[in-house]
C-alpha cells in the first residue's frame, strides 16, 4: 500500500490515498503503518496476517485482528507451533476469522519455521531486519524491492508458506522496513524520524 495523498474528512490532513475513508485505516496508518518494530510477536502476526489477506483487504483482516490473536494464542510462536489436528478443527469453526484450511496450517508450519529460524539468529526481528531494502530499492511501477524477493525466496527455502514476494514486501512496508508514507502524508516525517532513531537488532 503506498501511493498518492488525499485529504481525510475528518480532520483535513493529507494522508496517503489507501486509508482514507475507514476510520479503522485511519487509527492504523497513523499509529502502526510504516514504523519500525522490533518484537517478535508482532513481526511473526503481521507475516500471518499478510498471508490471511491473499486475496482479500487488508481491512478485511484489520477488522478481524483481535479475533486473531485471540484465535492463535496471541501469535506467541511457542504456543502457535504446538497447534495440532484439535486446535485446527476449532480454528475452522470460528467464524470471527477468516477460516481457510491452507491459511490456518501455513500459520502453524510457520511458527515451527520461526522457532528453528530465531535458534539460528537469537530473534526473528535480527534476521528480517537484515534484508531492510535500501534507499534505491523500492516497489516502482509495480516492480518489487529486490530485498523483498530475497526475503520471499529464503523464507520459502525455509519451509515457510503464503510469504510470497507481494505479501513480503506488505509486511516491510507495515513494520517500518521502508517508508512508503506518501510524499505530503503527515505521518510520512513521523515515521522517518521514527525509522532514524531504529536501533536496528
Amino acid at each position: 500500500m503506498s501511493g498518492s495523498t488525499s485529504t481525510a474528512p475528518v480532520d483535513g490532513k493529507r494522508r496517503c490515498s489507501w486509508c482514507v475513508g475507514q476510520d479503522d485505516y485511519i487509527a492504523y496508518h497513523d499509529t502502526e503503518w510504516g514504523f519500525p518494530v522490533v518484537d517478535d510477536r508482532r513481526l511473526f502476526e503481521k507475516l500471518c496476517l499478510e498471508g490471511f489477506q491473499s486475496g482479500l483487504s487488508w481491512l478485511t483482516i484489520l477488522r478481524k485482528r483481535e479475533a486473531f490473536r485471540l484465535a492463535f494464542a496471541g501469535f506467541d510462536v511457542e504456543k502457535v507451533a504446538r497447534f495440532g489436528s484439535r486446535q485446527i478443527a476449532r480454528l475452522l469453526e470460528d467464524a470471527a476469522i477468516v477460516r481457510h484450511r491452507g491459511k490456518i496450517e501455513s500459520t502453524i508450519g510457520n511458527a515451527r519455521r520461526a522457532i528453528a529460524l530465531i535458534e539460528e539468529h537469537g530473534s526473528l526481528a535480527a534476521y528480517v531486519w537484515t534484508y531492510e531494502p535500501g534507499r534505491r530499492s523500492r516497489m516502482v511501477a509495480g516492480e518489487i524491492a529486490a530485498e523483498a524477493v530475497a526475503l520471499s525466496k529464503d523464507l520459502k527455502k525455509r519451509g515457510w508458506t503464503f510469504v510470497g514476494p507481494t505479501t513480503v514486501y506488505a509486511f516491510m512496508q507495515a513494520m517500518g522496513m521502508v517508508n512508503d508514507h506518501a510524499e505530503g502524508c503527515v505521518v510520512r516525517p513521523h515515521a522517518a524520524k521514527a525509522r532514524r532513531a531504529f536501533v536496528k537488532p
